[in-house]
């Protein structure tokens, strides 16, 4: 049997975090929603049931809520942050889709958020 289209990933996360170019989002911040699919070599990992052999949840979340926690002023940047170092710490990463969404975006619309989503693919030539 072969694996096929295989990912693990992350869905609404939540955060409160400073991004945002208007200087009173950087002193107040906003909530953030994150989802993120990783496409991951699981082939080892569903025959030998070790957590070694795959991406560890608690290690991935923990990357993202580091990068969360720096202040842009871009939603773009901190995607972008995030998936760059997915890759360069967890280096079997063939892709990275991830949505940054924030919920309450000081636009004047009566909306449930706006955002960014980045398919970023490894291309593993460093």
């Amino acid at each position: 049997m072969k694996i096929k289209n295989s990912c693990i990933f992350l869905n609404g996360l939540r955060f409160h975090a400073f991004h945002g170019v208007m200087p009173q989002e950087r002193l107040t911040g906003n909530d953030y929603r994150v989802d993120l699919k990783i496409d991951f070599p699981l082939e080892t990992a569903v025959g030998s049931d070790n957590v070694d052999d795959t991406l560890n949840y608690a290690t991935v979340y923990t990357a993202l809520k580091e990068e969360m926690d720096v202040p842009s002023q871009l939603i773009e940047r901190v995607a972008y942050r995030i998936a760059d170092r997915l890759f360069r710490t967890f280096k079997a990463i063939n892709e990275v889709e991830i949505k940054v969404e924030k919920c309450n975006p000081p636009m004047g619309a009566d909306c449930e958020g706006a955002g960014v989503k980045l398919h970023l693919i490894n291309d593993k030539t460093e």
